[in-house]
């Protein structure tokens, strides 16, 4: 069964998110998980919307989704995203 990452993203250091940008899609297709939509804009229909970047990714199983999030390279990346951001990650499956 499919499962889903929905991350939220505050962005503090642009010139350092775009780094992080660089590095994940190669990491993220190792694990066989898939950018289904991201960036802006974002219409908040009910409530309120505050961050400044949204992306929802998909792997194939939750398995998977668990992988890529604690794999050595991911964290590599992660400690660069902290440096630039503060973010939230749900995973959905």
């Amino acid at each position: 069964m499919a499962a889903f990452m929905l991350v939220e993203v505050d962005i503090q250091d642009w010139d350092l998110y775009e780094e992080y940008k660089k590095l994940t899609p190669g990491i993220i297709e190792k694990y066989e998980g898939k950018f289904v939509a991201r960036g802006l804009p974002v219409l908040a229909l009910e409530g309120n919307w505050s961050q400044d970047r949204l992306v929802l990714l998909e792997f194939p199983s939750k398995e998977k989704a668990l992988a890529w999030y604690h794999s050595p390279e991911y964290q590599r990346a992660k400690q660069i995203r902290d440096k630039a951001s503060h973010a939230r990650f749900l995973l959905i499956g």
